[in-house]
């Protein structure tokens, strides 16, 4: 082990939990490590320096990003991972499937830069094809759906992910976890390692976790987040929202008031196409609900 006080060594970010960093480095070696001062935040798939402590190491500095995803809202913020590539949304035949999610992943996918697209999982169930009739308004925005069963495979997903930063999201029961085992087998032991060198015990299932995927790619990694119920955008720029919904862009900047919020102005572009079935009644609801998030979001003093 390289001595306390000595020069700094890179790596990247596999799992966080609270203040506690598993940070894989070049080498292949594993460092459990603390953060050093509270200015920096750090996520999974952050590359970072850090310098070596007697009982691990301290994470000083942290790289230039291309993007960082989280959610939030007024008053807090979760952050899920950097410098991704695209965000794929778990989803299945449940009663419960929550369709704005959906929309909401998607627009964080679109702000970030990223690809997005849907793992519609379990396709042995019967009530699959209802599944399908749900989710072809996304297909129909130019959004993949790849449809499979994690229980039994996961090699159906594997093209997609292949040399790209994975995010994966979904609500819990819909799969997410067992897409994860089936991919890489060996994901229980991983976390149960993690587990240990963070010294978190079963609350690290509630942190993210990073996986490398070589098989599919020299630089291929996937993150394991939390089932989620919510996914605030509050941190999204009010002027770029509209920026994010695919089918809105042919119509931005045509509106009469170039500060339309798309909402009751006249000569509204966006509002135009709804009425001619251009665009969806909900989606322009829900890009009227995230302008609304933001700007409260931004009065608090975020």
């Amino acid at each position: 082990m390289t001595p306390p006080g000595a020069e700094t060594e890179s790596g990247l970010v596999i799992a966080t939990y609270r203040r506690h960093y598993d940070v894989a480095l070049d080498g292949g070696e594993h460092v459990a490590c603390v953060l050093k001062g509270r200015s920096l935040q750090i996520a999974v798939g952050d590359r970072v320096a850090i310098r070596r402590t007697a009982d691990g190491g301290a994470i000083e500095a942290v790289s230039a990003r291309t993007n960082l995803i989280y959610r939030s809202d007024a008053f807090k913020e979760k952050l899920l991972a950097a410098n991704v590539t695209q965000i794929a949304g778990v989803v299945a035949p449940d009663l419960s499937l929550d369709e704005e999610l959906i929309n909401r992943w998607m627009i964080a996918a679109e702000a970030a830069d990223c690809r997005f697209l849907l793992f519609a999982n379990k396709t042995d169930l019967p009530e699959f094809a209802e599944l399908r009739r749900r989710l072809a308004p996304y297909a129909a925005l130019g959004y993949a759906i790849v449809e499979l069963s994690a229980k039994r495979e996961g090699t159906p997903a594997l093209p997609w992910l292949a040399d790209h930063h994975t995010v994966l999201v979904g609500q819990s029961g819909m799969g997410k976890s067992t897409l994860i085992n089936a991919l890489l087998p060996d994901a229980a032991v991983r976390t149960t390692e993690i587990s240990n060198a963070l010294q978190a015990g079963r609350h690290t299932t509630t942190s993210t976790t990073l996986y490398p995927l070589p098989g599919a790619g020299r630089d291929t990694w996937i993150v394991d987040s939390p089932g989620m119920k919510a996914f605030g955008l509050a941190h999204l720029e009010p002027s770029r929202i509209a920026e994010a919904f695919v089918e809105m862009r042919p119509f931005l900047g045509h509106c009469r008031f170039r500060d339309c919020r798309h909402d009751e102005e006249p000569g509204c572009a966006v509002t135009a196409a709804v009425v001619a079935g251009r665009v969806a009644p909900h989606r322009l609801a829900l890009l009227h609900s995230l302008l609304a998030e933001a700007t409260y979001a931004r009065a608090k003093g975020r």
